[in-house]
Formats: structure tokens, sequence, C-alpha cells
């Protein structure tokens, strides 16, 4: 099949296009998916970069195109092991079940699937345990994926593949940041608005009746608006001169970086505070005083009760939402996606399309 093999850490040489690799077989509770479509994450960029390696510093963007020379491989994955190579990566994957393992019905073949990007299944379901879709298992970057059959989801909705295979990772951290976080007819700031991750927590925080404010480029203003928003400031702005001290209750963070200080300033007293990512840089400096005299919390959004990608299936068939899709490419034209992705000149998702013809 075709196929897109990480074989390293490091730069865009790291992806092979391959048209030779076998198709994967499903094992008991498993299913076989024919990949119709799979977005482009962070995740997939910070897994190939080693960025995640706690010797990196930075923010994503220094090393996307060539990695981080100083990273060490023993904690370069999200989930701080080693990875596996060669590693076929890949959080998002839409498609259409093909065939089935022992212990499942076969009356699943012939579904429109969505694979769930957090896995609970392989590590038996404990608590802040799972696995990343593309990253301890093969992912959806390839013409044909095995996935939990208890962890792919029915979707019944008019979406293209493409729209669909933008939920898995995006949707599903930004929903699970407002799950962690209580968000309800509140006033939310959201940083990072005009990316994958960002503009899925514009449409959720408003489906929830929140009041959202959007950091992102001017540029991108008009589009963010559409999605929700009823205030853009831009992300070189003076958020304390904008909004003032203590104006929000909520704040999701994908940024993090050097701007991150004022964050702590607008949130009111009592205020909450998520966090899923850190684009701009993992390092940041708190005054421990705004923490605890203003009683924040802070909550920090990785793992997913299963309530959050059970939610997003039901917000998809009732038509609560619709994600932004930017661009498409053939699968095989990775790197000129992942460019475009860095350059981030786009608003919502970039979206891989697997060949439907039979390779090999």
């Amino acid at each position: 099949m075709e196929a897109i093999l990480l074989t390293g850490h490091g730069g865009f040489e790291q992806l092979e296009y391959r048209t030779d690799v076998p198709v994967p077989t499903p094992r008991p509770d498993e299913v076989l998916i024919r990949v119709a479509a799979a977005g482009v994450n962070n995740t997939d960029i910070n897994t190939r970069t080693a960025w995640y390696s706690k010797s990196v510093a930075v923010g994503t963007n220094s090393g996307g195109a060539d990695g981080f020379a100083t990273a060490e491989g023993g904690d370069a994955s999200w989930s701080g092991t080693p990875m596996a190579f060669p590693r076929i990566q890949g959080a998002d994957a839409c498609g259409r079940i093909v065939a089935v393992g022992d212990n499942v019905e076969a009356s699943r073949i012939g579904e429109r699937v969505l694979v769930r990007n957090m896995l609970r299944s392989y590590v038996n379901y404990r608590p802040y345990k799972c696995w990343t879709f593309g990253s301890e298992c093969d992912g959806g970057f390839a013409q044909f994926a095995v996935a939990p059959s208890r962890e792919t989801y029915a979707v019944r909705c008019d979406w293209s593949d493409a729209e669909l295979a933008s939920i898995p990772c995006a949707y599903s951290t930004a929903e699970n940041m407002l799950h962690r976080a209580g968000v309800g007819e509140e006033t939310v700031v959201v940083t990072g608005a005009s990316g994958g991750v960002g503009s899925a927590a514009v449409q959720l925080a408003r489906r929830r009746g929140a009041r959202v404010i959007a950091i992102a480029s001017a540029a991108k203003a008009q589009e963010i608006l559409a999605l929700g928003a009823e205030q853009v400031i831009d992300r070189n702005a003076d958020l304390l001169q904008e909004l003032g001290h203590g104006s929000v209750d909520v704040v999701l963070d994908i940024v993090g970086g050097a701007g991150w200080p004022p964050l702590m300033d607008i949130l009111r007293r009592g205020g909450r505070y998520a966090v899923a990512g850190a684009i701009a840089g993992p390092i940041a400096e708190i005054d421990l005083r705004t923490l605890y005299l203003k009683d924040l919390t802070l909550f920090g959004c990785t793992f997913q009760d299963d309530a959050v990608f059970e939610n997003l299936v039901s917000y998809i068939e009732t038509g609560a939402i619709r994600p932004v899709v930017a661009k498409t490419y053939p699968l095989k034209d990775i790197v000129a996606a992942q460019k475009d992705f860095l350059a981030k000149t786009h608003v919502g998702k970039l979206v891989l399309l697997p060949s439907q013809e039979t390779i090999g």
C-alpha cells in the first residue's frame, strides 16, 4: 500500500513515501480501515522533530523543517518514552471499515468511521494512560490502518472526507480543554485561534454558550469571527491594555511562550486556565502570588475522558459544528503540507488524501 514512513527524529528527510508497505491485518478486537483522509497536526511534526524532549526549550516552528539537534531520543515522544521506527504517523483518520478481526461483528464492514486519536484500549482503560494513534501505534498516513473496534466510531453525516478527518486530534484537544475547565456561559479567551485546535475551540466554546475572545493575527480576524468569536485581538497586542485585569473567566491556551504571563493577569479571581500546547515555547515564568492570591485553577490537558470523543460524534451528527478545511494534498505531498502548516498562513485544517487506487 501507499504510506508515509517516519524513519527517525529530524527534518523532512525522515518522511519516506513508499508504495510497497504491506497492508496491516486486523488482530482480535480490531478493524481494518481504508483511509479516505488524514489531517495534519502539530503532534505529528512535534514527534518527527523530537520537540517533546525536555532538552528542547524553544517554540515548535524553530525546528519544524530540520528537527532539533539538541533533542534526546529517549524522551522525544509526547508520552516521554522512546519512539519505535519506522512509524506510520497520522493522528487523524477518516475512512471505511473493509475487514474485521476476531470478536468484531462483520456487519461493521462498510461503516464510515473516525478513529479516536487518544486510544485507551491498548492500555486497558487505565486512568491517565493512552496511546496516540500514529505515535505508539501506526496511524492514518497510509491507504489502510488498523484500530480498536471499540474506539472506531461510525459517523453519519453529509460531510466530505476531508472535513470529517479534521475532527479527531484538533477537536478532541479543544473539547477536552473545555470539558476539563467546565466551560459554560462565560467569557473565554482562546489563543492561537486560527489553527486547527484554536478554530475548533472557538466553535466548541460558542456551542456551550460562551462569549469567545480570540487571539490571532489581524489578517485572519474576519474568518475567526465567522466561526463564532465575538472579538479578535491581534496576537501582538497588549492583552492587559485590550482586556484589563480580571476580565475573563477561562483561558484556553495552545501557544505558551513569552506571551504567557498576561494570561494569568486577565483571569478573574477563581478563574481557570487550560493548556494543551506550547507552540511559541514550553518555558514560561509564573508569579506564584498571582496563582494563589487569585485562587486560580490550572489544567494540563492531554488524557481524555471517554465522553470527549463521544460528544464530538454527537455534535457532528446533530450539525452543531463544522470544521474549516483550508487545503487538501495527495498523501505523497506530506512535506508540502507540513511546510504550509508551519507557515501558518491558513485558518483551519490541512488534510492529506491517500490514493484510492490499489497500489502494489
